[in-house]
């Protein structure tokens, strides 16, 4: 009898624990689709005043730029010209005849040329990368191309070696990727050095009296890097303004209070009162780097960075930024930031290279002109025509070398072309998350973990070479 008890009792527990295994997995299953089905629709819009401050307008910037030059381009048959076939209908385009140099292909949404005999390469937008619907069988001469401008938060799968070495191309913010965004959210350099926004230091001291000498804006809670957590902690060492959602302790001017207005004129001129500004990135990811970073070095504004770990590479001077990761503790960088504020010769060696307009970094200089497109501006190609020729380029290299007898060149994406590190918390015993906020934190890492066995399911169902159902799919990703 005592015996029939204990097989009961354990076979209540292997049961129980398999029931909150499983309610965990729906969990970050669920909280990842909702996610990335409100994300997929804001990248969409054509309006990227819709978007909210976590994301940037720019792509809509963009697409308003691309609606021009379709004005002037001529919808012609695809004839012999190679097809580039939008798998992710990111451009709208049902058929167009794109110049690229010397090079021309047809670029369309349309799935039915996907057995079209001039269809040469397929291009994916990383946020609508999914496993609903592959162009598989993938067939020996189509080349996949992904476009993927964003942070892992948005499509982890992409992040891991077994999916981004599917793709022979690449652009993403990594400076490795075949055509590097690294810069995607600066204009240029002399938006770096323009002064427009700048108050000077004797100002800004005097409007310390009502403001803090720190000031934090986010409205994305919670994310992967675990930001708000260290900004919880730093709080208690010294005073922030915090006028997100995040961490909320100061209100902007009513119209101002839409995350839609975080690059207007108005909240500029806020935002550049502050001697500092917390730059927290949502991912920590080598060259994932933002508007976060970018926009305080334009107004004049000391960046308190953390995020991207190689950030150091794309400083416009060595003293431009603080480094969090440079401080072992929030109160040792707010005991830094409480001497900086207090001395002004400090400070202003900060914002030396500001005021006489010398950026050093050579590297930096060299990205923003060797880039073959622009931001926010008609009058160069943006980013998408750049990768749409990039792709059309290299297929036309390959034609030409098959012209001559010779094999085609394969090309191939690298691990380090998207890859970030597993997600950490941030753990300080005198700011203790809430249980609902902690729960949150801690679906990022489920969420990493889990998408690692995506990864390798998918592309052991890639490398098949034939389609698959969904429930195939997570019978991979859960068989063990």
């Amino acid at each position: 009898m005592a015996r029939i008890q204990r097989r009961k009792l354990l076979a209540f527990c292997l049961c129980a624990t398999a029931t909150v295994f499983m309610l965990v997995t729906l969990q970050v299953v669920v909280e990842l689709g909702k996610f990335e089905r409100k994300k997929f629709k804001n990248s969409h819009l054509q309006d990227g005043r819709t978007k909210v401050e976590e994301e940037s307008d720019h792509l809509n910037v963009f697409f308003k730029k691309q609606t021009l030059t379709l004005n002037r381009k001529q919808k012609l048959e695809v004839g012999d010209h190679p097809i580039m076939l939008w798998w992710s209908p990111l451009t709208g385009e049902t058929g167009r005849l794109g110049q690229c140099g010397a090079d021309a292909c047809f670029f369309t949404i349309n799935r039915s040329y996907l057995h079209h005999p001039m269809t040469k390469a397929l291009l994916f937008y990383g946020t609508d990368f999914n496993i609903d619907s592959l162009p598989l069988p993938r067939k020996a001469h189509h080349d996949w191309a992904l476009f993927h401008e964003e942070s892992p938060k948005n499509n982890y799968k992409l992040f891991h070696k077994p999916v981004i070495t599917l793709f022979n191309y690449t652009a993403t913010f990594s400076r490795h990727s075949h055509l590097p965004l690294t810069t995607q959210y600066l204009e240029g350099v002399d938006a770096l050095k323009s002064l427009r926004y700048l108050v000077p230091l004797q100002s800004k001291n005097s409007l310390r009296k009502r403001l803090a000498p720190l000031v934090y804006v986010q409205s994305d809670c919670d994310p992967p890097s675990d930001r708000d957590s260290y900004v919880r902690e730093l709080m208690t060492y010294i005073e922030v303004d915090s006028y997100g959602e995040c961490l909320r302790n100061k209100d902007l001017p009513q119209q101002l209070k839409n995350p839609t207005s975080m690059d207007a004129d108005g909240f500029y001129r806020i935002i550049a009162q502050y001697k500092f500004i917390l730059a927290f990135e949502n991912a920590v990811c080598d060259d994932y780097i933002t508007e976060k970073f970018w926009r305080p070095l334009k107004l004049g504004v000391v960046p308190v960075y953390h995020g991207s770990p190689s950030i150091t590479d794309w400083l416009p001077s060595n003293k431009s930024a603080i480094l969090v990761s440079e401080f072992a503790h929030p109160r040792e960088l707010a005991s830094f930031i409480r001497r900086l504020d207090q001395d002004d010769r400090l400070y202003e060696a900060y914002i030396d290279w500001k005021l006489k307009g010398e950026i050093s970094n050579q590297r930096l200089l060299t990205a923003l002109m060797e880039r073959k497109w622009g931001v926010q501006d008609l009058s160069q190609d943006n980013y998408i025509d750049a990768f749409e020729c990039m792709v059309c380029s290299k297929v036309w290299e390959n034609i030409r070398l098959q012209d001559k007898g010779l094999p085609p060149k394969r090309w191939k994406a690298e691990g380090t072309h998207l890859s970030c590190p597993e997600p950490t918390l941030f753990a300080y015993s005198s700011a203790s998350p809430a249980p609902r906020r902690n729960s949150l934190r801690e679906m990022w890492i489920l969420s990493f973990q889990q998408s690692k066995k995506e990864a390798q399911a998918l592309r052991w169902l890639v490398d098949r070479n034939r389609n698959f159902s969904t429930q195939e799919f997570w019978a991979l990703v859960f068989k063990d």
